[in-house]
């Protein structure tokens, strides 16, 4: 099967086109080091009108990447080293229209989707220096003594911060979506590695959330998502269906290669493939990698006309032993998501999902030389 290939001279020309496509929503897959976050700058730069003193006067594009991150710092209170804060830069357009639209009750319910934390926002810090911030205290329940206490200015996990900030722009772009007169502005909400930093049993709950707040958007908004994560990329693509364009983002000599893979279902699965092997290799296999399997035999399977994925189980003539496999990757696949507690497999269940691995790879042959490419790349 052919797959369209367009080659753009540098990211500039290249968010120009992602901008002309009239698509509501767009998926992009690259590796690490190809330029996502830099193609993300160029596609918001792109929507800015200036003045004659190169101010802002409009914007369009609501994104959430490495940068979005760094308008949150740590007051670690280094003097008396109790009272730490998450910093905000309330100066960032991200955050103009939020104060008076009662942010802790819309960020408080998301957060409480995977963690048990609690926070308030103080609106009026101000540091030793009297800089201007919103600060956050984080607040976790704990027992003393037998009694329930609430501990605050609490210094959370890096975890539980990425989940914090995710889930602040999360409220921010539900804003958006629901044509929040504060964020009308918005024509575009751009999402770059919003998993990055997170736990890979994370993304299913995280990715689904997503997607599905995307759908039932009112407005017409348009949303691009940019991922290395073949889980999280996989996962939105099942969320919004055959509504979103699926593309392959890579760098060459002549400049950046963007393939549209809608129509390619195996293509960028095999970066899902190479996780498993790695995860194998390593024996660090846990209860999430029986989504990735499952989601390859399911393509696997509606690529080669079958009804479902227990048709490219592969055993040896053992009907018995392939009821067993297929009942393990429906039950398993459901396994458990804890937001910070990722579950290995017991050794008798990676020895099961390591043979249903191997005869999956031995009967449905994959190009070799393309795997190897597909880890170079990512090594570059």
């Amino acid at each position: 099967m052919s797959i369209a290939t367009t080659i753009y001279p540098d990211l500039a020309a290249l968010a120009t086109h992602l901008r002309s496509l009239n698509k509501k929503y767009i998926l992009l897959f690259a590796y690490n080091g190809t330029g996502k976050t830099r193609l993300s700058m160029d596609f918001r730069q792109a929507g800015k009108s200036f003045d004659a003193d190169g101010n802002v006067t409009e914007r369009d594009t609501l994104y959430f990447n490495a940068f979005t991150e760094d308008l949150f710092s740590w007051d670690n209170d280094l003097d008396g080293d109790t009272e730490r804060r998450l910093l905000i830069n309330k100066f960032s357009a991200f955050v103009s229209g939020v104060r008076s639209l009662d942010m802790d009750n819309r960020i408080r319910p998301l957060i409480h989707r995977y963690s048990n934390f609690n926070f308030l926002i103080d609106y009026e810090y101000k540091d030793k220096e009297g800089k201007e911030f919103w600060a956050v205290n984080f607040i976790r329940e704990e027992i003393i003594n037998g009694t329930p206490e609430n501990i605050e200015f609490v210094k959370v996990s890096r975890g539980e911060e990425n989940l914090f900030i995710w889930c602040f722009f999360l409220a921010v772009a539900q804003l958006a979506v629901d044509r929040h007169p504060n964020y009308n502005w918005v024509k575009y909400i751009y999402i770059d590695d919003p998993v990055s930093s997170l736990d890979d049993n994370n993304t299913i709950a995280i990715a689904h959330h997503l997607g599905s707040m995307l759908k039932v958007g009112n407005g017409d908004v348009k949303s691009i998502i940019s991922t290395h994560h073949s889980l999280f990329f996989n996962v939105v693509c099942n969320e919004l269906g055959n509504k979103a364009p699926r593309l392959f983002l890579s760098k060459t000599e002549a400049g950046y290669s963007l393939k549209d893979t809608t129509d390619s279902p195996f293509f960028y699965h095999v970066a899902m493939i190479q996780d498993l092997q790695k995860a194998i290799n390593s024996n660090e296999i846990f209860t999430y990698h029986f989504y990735y399997l499952r989601t390859i035999l399911e393509k696997a399977a509606n690529f080669h006309g079958f009804n479902g994925f227990e048709n490219c189980v592969i055993v040896d003539d053992d009907d018995d032993e392939k009821k067993l496999f297929t009942r393990m990757v429906n039950n398993l696949n459901h396994g458990g998501y804890s937001m910070f507690e990722p579950r290995e497999m017991g050794e008798e269940n990676k020895k099961y999902f390591k043979q249903i691995f191997k005869n999956f790879l031995l009967n449905y042959k994959f190009n070799e030389d393309l795997l190897e490419k597909t880890i170079a790349t990512e090594i570059v």
